[in-house]
């Protein structure tokens, strides 16, 4: 059992397993929408499109988390406002912005010539260095996300499922859309520092995705997705620790591997449900039929 424990007695390790919960939570509450709503690509285009704030943050001096903050308001604002353009789909107008801030921010990156450290940690990030403030941070990042998810969840049930029913009731989908684009860039604003913005996605999609199978509420989804981010950054840190890898890179393909762990085990469960009832469909005795004859 050393070999589970030792690692943690770490007080540096301690700070990152709690950052990394602390991003399963945020994740799990906007990565549940964004799996049912299938905006995997708007949250991949959210991760990169910070790299123009970053990379100014890093040339100006400044704090890095500012600069992520800014560009990634910037890039939904920009999402927000294309998706309401009537002769344009929301898939076009994510890509053209996704192409447009990470081309500014190569330009922007072209300018420095020691920013090549910085990027690598923008982009895969550094779990490991997490500091005290910065779990207050995620703290406050997670109620905050707690209390527009709770806030907004009559509303993104309507979206998800049926948006013109949203507007039917009054429930305001424009208004729904962009509070949801928020809790996204929300959620990856403060995971970027702990897995980096390549990586966050996995955190984003992978766990909601796990659960999703084994799930028949929303909040079951969201539970059961923290459940997974959590376990995927404690095996992630194990792994890290006694194979000397990246942990950021690490916690998000465990994460990826529960996921597909998750659906292999669910289609068999579906395969073998599947062949029961057609078992049972076979030595059953037709009683509906019997009932119609001796009725007749």
């Amino acid at each position: 059992m050393e070999w589970l424990l030792s690692p943690f007695e770490v007080a540096f390790v301690q700070r990152a397993l709690w950052a990394g919960v602390l991003v399963s939570c945020v994740c799990a509450l906007a990565g549940t929408w964004m799996v049912l709503r299938g905006m995997a690509f708007l949250g991949d285009a959210m991760s990169h499109g910070m790299l123009p704030g970053v990379a100014t943050a890093s040339l100006l001096g400044a704090n890095s988390l500012v600069g992520a903050a800014v560009s990634a308001g910037v890039m939904a604002l920009g999402v927000t406002a294309l998706s309401r353009a009537p002769r344009l789909s929301q898939d076009t107008g994510i890509g053209l912005l996704f192409v447009g801030m990470l081309s500014l921010g190569v330009i922007i990156v072209s300018r420095s010539q020691s920013f090549a450290v910085d990027l690598t940690g923008y982009l895969f990030g550094d779990v490991l260095a997490v500091r005290q403030d910065e779990l207050v941070q995620l703290s406050l990042a997670l109620a905050a996300a707690a209390v527009v998810a709770l806030l907004g969840h009559r509303a993104f049930v309507a979206l998800a499922f049926d948006p013109r029913k949203a507007r039917t009731l009054g429930l305001r989908p424009g208004l729904a859309q962009a509070t949801l684009i928020g809790l996204v860039t929300l959620a990856i604003v403060a995971s970027f520092r702990v897995v980096g913005a390549l990586l966050v996605f996995g955190l984003l999609i992978a766990p909601p995705a796990a659960a999703l199978p084994w799930a028949r509420r929303i909040a079951s989804i969201m539970l059961g997705a923290a459940l997974v981010g959590s376990s995927a950054t404690v095996l992630g840190l194990l792994l890290s620790w006694h194979l000397r890898i990246a942990a950021g890179a690490t916690i998000a393909a465990v994460a990826v591997a529960l996921f597909l762990l998750s659906t292999a085990t669910a289609a068999v469960r579906d395969r073998r449900t599947a062949t029961a009832e057609e078992r049972a469909s076979r030595t059953s005795p037709p009683t509906t039929h019997r009932t119609e004859v001796e009725a007749a």
